[in-house]
């Protein structure tokens, strides 16, 4: 009998390290894709919410280059992100942004114009609307202004 019980007792051991090393394997195991699927979306909730706001239509004429005798123009919808509680303010400010867009897109040649990517203008439109409000030391209430439309003719 004593043979009996250290056979059960070394199986009892073997089974007990088993399950130990079972737990400790699922316990450090990285999470499954579902949980990984929550915790973008509670990252998400946790962003503030973002409102766009549309400057449609702001139409300039290309500067002329060397040698070119026909006109040439630049149309865009810009789209303007800000926090819900901006959006009137944003709104407001669209007189403001229209003429910065119009100053600044107007500098431009046919030539240059046309090599540039969209990201190339929404970074110059970007550039040129913090100049103006860090110049009146006023608060810009928008986070970025990005392409909706770019039409060069």
């Amino acid at each position: 009998m004593s043979k009996m019980k250290k056979v059960i007792a070394i199986a009892g051991a073997v089974i007990i390290a088993a399950a130990g090393a079972g737990g400790a394997v699922w316990w450090f195991m990285p999470k499954p894709a579902a949980a990984a699927g929550t915790e973008k979306k509670e990252e998400k909730k946790e962003a503030k919410p973002v409102k766009y706001v549309t400057l449609d239509k702001v139409i300039v004429m290309l500067r002329r280059g060397p040698n070119e005798g026909e006109s040439h123009y630049l149309s865009t919808d810009l789209v303007l992100a800000t926090e819900p509680a901006k959006e009137k303010e944003t709104k407001e400010n669209l007189p403001l942004l229209r003429s910065l867009a119009v100053r600044t897109l107007s500098s431009y040649t046919m030539d240059q114009a046309s090599t540039m990517t969209v990201e190339k203008y929404a970074e110059q439109l970007n550039h040129s609307f913090n100049a103006e409000y860090e110049r009146t030391h006023a608060e810009k209430p928008f986070a970025e202004v990005m392409i909706g439309k770019l039409i060069i003719e």
